[in-house]
């Protein structure tokens, strides 16, 4: 038995659910998202709570069980709350600048990287040297910060570089004489 699945997922207040059979679409402040299970997994809308149950016993069907939940929880934290995703620039002269609709990157490159910012992302740059990514979509909020990320990924001996936040650099020691 799953052990995230049987859980149902709270619907917020401010935050409008409809479940046509395997799609369900959550509208909410910061927008709409979809959701589209599998046929391993049943879900549906009992007073204020989205409920996932499986289908059947398959190894498949318990296992699409809890991601179907989890991913029905992402949607709705989406669209009434949003996710947020910070990144921190280590290095002397790296800094970033939101230019428009794209992110320019001062990297130690030879030339400036411009990221074109995705459409339902929004990227904020307080201090040059810290990006802050926000969005309804996690999916989209993490692989947008992972490409940003891998321009220049943190090195080990000085730790310059794009990291997340809250991301803990394992550091090396130099040569010895």
């Amino acid at each position: 038995m799953s052990r995230v699945g049987k859980h149902p997922v709270e619907v917020p207040s401010g935050v409008e659910v409809a479940v046509e059979g395997l799609m369900v679409r959550a509208k909410g402040k910061l927008g709409q998202l979809a959701f589209r299970s599998t046929a391993d997994v049943r879900i549906s809308l009992e007073d204020g709570k989205i409920v996932v149950k499986p289908v059947n016993e398959s190894k498949a069907a318990q296992a699409m069980w809890g991601t179907a939940r989890s991913c029905l929880q992402n949607l709705v934290t989406g669209v009434s709350e949003g996710f947020t995703k910070e990144l921190e620039i280590n290095g002397v002269g790296y800094r970033a600048a939101v230019q428009g609709s794209s992110l320019s990157l001062q990297l130690g490159f030879s030339h400036d990287v411009n990221y074109p910012i995705p459409e339902g992302i929004a990227i904020k740059c307080e201090k040059p040297t810290s990006i802050a990514i926000t969005g309804a979509d996690k999916q989209k909020v993490g692989q947008v910060a992972a490409e940003i990320r891998a321009f220049r990924p943190p090195e080990p001996y000085k730790g310059k570089g794009v990291k997340y936040k809250d991301e803990y650099i394992l550091r090396k020691e130099g040569k010895k004489k």
